[in-house]
């Protein structure tokens, strides 16, 4: 069920507790600001969730707390996963749901990387 962007933070949402170790995930990187892990189910061959650690529900939470550290660590790290894992040379869609119409069904931040061959047109409709 998608989620409102405008409300607080859950700290017992499915990324909080893979940021805890409660849950596993298939990590592919992980450094002070963000992890990064294969979706469980992948809408492309290469389908990779990069979430920060910080507690932030939306992009637009995000943009308007975090510090300017966490943001270009963040972002930072986005870059460096599509890079280790080869998205870039072949291109790649990134992507960040954000509230009910946006399609947002975790409370937690996260970027989707979708790559490894042809995506199709952005939004069907």
């Amino acid at each position: 069920m998608p989620i409102d962007p405008t409300a607080a933070y859950d700290p017992d949402n499915i990324f909080a507790k893979m940021l805890r170790d409660e849950i596993p995930c298939n990590k592919v990187y992980e450094d002070e600001h963000a992890l990064a892990f294969h979706d469980i189910n992948p809408q492309a061959d290469v389908h990779i969730l990069v979430i920060p650690k910080g507690e932030y529900v939306s992009w637009d939470d995000f943009s308007a707390k975090a510090s300017a550290e966490e943001i270009a660590g963040f972002v930072r790290a986005v870059g460096t996963v599509a890079r280790d894992n080869g998205l870039v040379v072949r291109g790649y869609r990134l992507l960040a749901n954000i509230g009910r119409n946006g399609g947002q069904e975790v409370a937690h931040l996260h970027v989707h990387l979708f790559g490894g061959g042809p995506l199709g047109p952005m939004l069907a409709r």
